[in-house]
């Protein structure tokens, strides 16, 4: 069993690893869409709208919402992983499995195999989800903030077509 300490530096060492390696090296090869929308226009969507939902989502886990970010914090809130170590780790498990190879998500998936053995059951479910799932890993993710989150949810876990 771990200790918090020992469960706070591995924590450190992932977010060390996301953003300060890999999120700089995607800044540098992939220019992500920023967020069509400012805070206040989202905040003014009705609830159950995914763009109100992401701002909800966002106060509710005390997190910012980074223009350029935002479509990661869509995943976790359409997904249901939490922003916690094990959901990081198992929504990148989920991306892998759904088909997105990309740096962020292999230095995630292989953090966690070799760092979080509590975890690999979980990695493994969200890994066989993801393939179950709709692709999504190529979605113009900004398209969808007006939509429904429950009709988006239903279009993600429905089986592959």
């Amino acid at each position: 069993m771990k200790t918090s300490k020992q469960l706070t530096l591995r924590c450190r060492i992932l977010v060390f690893l996301t953003h300060q390696i890999a999120l700089p090296i995607l800044k540098i090869t992939r220019k992500a869409k920023p967020l069509p929308y400012s805070v206040q226009s989202l905040q003014s969507m009705p609830k159950g709208v995914i763009g109100r939902d992401l701002i909800d989502y966002a106060e509710e886990k005390d997190i910012a919402i980074l223009s350029h970010y935002a479509r990661h914090d869509m995943k976790h809130l359409l997904l249901g992983y939490d922003t916690s170590e094990e959901g990081e780790i198992c929504m990148q498990c989920f991306m892998f499995g759904n088909g997105r190879i990309s740096f962020p998500v292999l230095i995630t998936v292989v953090f966690g195999l070799l760092f979080t053995p509590e975890y690999w059951q979980k990695m493994r479910l969200a890994y066989q989800m993801g393939k179950d799932c709709s692709p999504i890993y190529k979605w113009d993710w900004m398209k969808l903030l007006e939509l429904e989150t429950e009709y988006v949810k239903s279009q993600i876990f429905k089986s592959k077509p």
